[in-house]
């Protein structure tokens, strides 16, 4: 491998492992800042919704951004957004917090739907490869966010605000190992017939955006509710927490393995629906039987949704024929899905108060992980976006 190939390789993987830790890294230190900075339990969620709002929000602009200075330059941009973000977030106050929070997430958005368009344009004949390192590096930035700050924390005694300054020095270190590519890309990069309306009227951008916004839902309900569902059915605190690591960490292996072998196939229904039903797999063994082998049920929890946020990326890079519609399609879907995902945290809160167990939101679960395997069914089927749509 060339230096110059190497150098592309290497800084598009740690711009990828950059795409999670400003959101993973406040649950860890949530109580703390909190307490900082005097905000109640609402405001303190408040800064992970402002944040999830952004990725749906902003992801849009990305073409845009794309089609005047490149998508190059535009993931380049975003590296020292969120750079910048995660410093300004450490500075003193709460409209300080919210406003670097909300700015790293914006920067996330851009980037969220401009990987697929640089792996189409920069590995076209890699892309299942491709894709596997980026959603492996994607979820192995949030597992180490997640499982380092505390630790940091202690080891340096720079308190939150620190510990949240230090998580631009990764992002400053992508965008310096990123700056050859930026250079090298001359002004905009996809100034060809805008694809907008070509993505927009396919049905196969909605069969995407309903697979790619029901899985993130589906993946950030556990997110948000698993170590509680795991107390409440009377295991321990620290048992709760080790099981949402353990279907974390099974993530990062299933995220690389699928995209390669499903890749190489015209079809990759049969891999967007055996994810599926391993999600069900894992949702019936908490409802079921939640403290029988939970670390079981955490595994194939981990395969399936790790397998399936994988799959829904690589359809979304396999489908247009070029990187800008890529782009277009990726804005459609991220954005889309994420306003979506955003839903589910709450609406499963709601089900909870209103039915005092967990029978009814799993349920719930249950039935939104059967539109998410339908719509799989149709986004996996082989076909080019725009061209006679199934």
């Amino acid at each position: 491998m060339s230096l110059r190939s190497a150098l592309l390789v290497t800084g598009f993987a740690l711009a990828a492992l950059n795409l999670r830790p400003a959101i993973a890294g406040i649950s860890p230190l949530l109580d703390e800042i909190m307490n900082d900075v005097g905000l109640s339990p609402a405001g303190g969620g408040a800064i992970t919704t402002v944040m999830v709002v952004c990725l749906g929000v902003f992801g849009p602009v990305t073409p845009l951004l794309a089609r005047r200075i490149g998508l190059d330059r535009t993931l380049m941009a975003g590296l020292l957004v969120i750079a910048a973000g995660v410093a300004l977030r450490g500075l003193d106050g709460a409209p300080v917090l919210y406003l670097g929070s909300a700015l790293a997430a914006t920067a996330i958005a851009v980037m969220n739907v401009s990987m697929p368009g640089v792996v189409k344009q920069h590995f076209p004949t890699r892309v299942n490869l491709m894709t596997g390192v980026y959603v492996s590096c994607v979820v192995a930035g949030a597992a180490a966010a997640s499982a380092l700050v505390i630790p940091i924390e202690h080891a340096t005694g720079y308190g939150w605000r620190g510990v949240s300054a230090l998580l631009a020095v990764p992002a400053l270190l992508a965008a310096l190992l990123w700056l050859p590519q930026a250079l090298r890309e001359q002004g905009g990069g996809q100034n060809g017939p805008r694809p907008f309306g070509t993505v927009l009227r396919s049905r196969v951008t909605w069969y995407v955006t309903g697979l790619m916004g029901l899985q993130s839902l589906t993946f950030y309900v556990m997110l948000a509710w698993l170590p509680t569902i795991f107390l409440e059915a009377g295991l321990a605190a620290d048992q709760a927490g080790y099981l949402l690591s353990l279907t974390n960490a099974v993530q990062v292996g299933t995220s690389l393995a699928v995209p390669v072998l499903a890749g190489r196939r015209a079809s990759q229904v049969p891999y967007v629906v055996g994810a599926g039903v391993l999600t069900v797999l894992g949702y019936l063994g908490m409802l079921l039987a939640p403290t029988t082998l939970p670390w079981v049920w955490m595994i194939v929890l981990g395969i399936g949704q790790g397998a399936s946020f994988a799959l829904a990326l690589l359809i979304i890079a396999l489908r247009p024929s070029d990187p800008a519609e890529v782009t277009a399609l990726s804005a459609v879907a991220q954005s889309v899905g994420y306003v979506i995902a955003a839903v589910g945290p709450l609406l499963f809160g709601f089900l909870r108060q209103v039915s005092g167990g967990w029978t009814v939101p799993l349920l719930a679960g249950l039935g939104v992980l059967a539109g998410q395997i339908l719509a799989g069914w149709f986004a996996g089927r082989p076909a080019t976006l725009g061209r006679a749509d199934p």
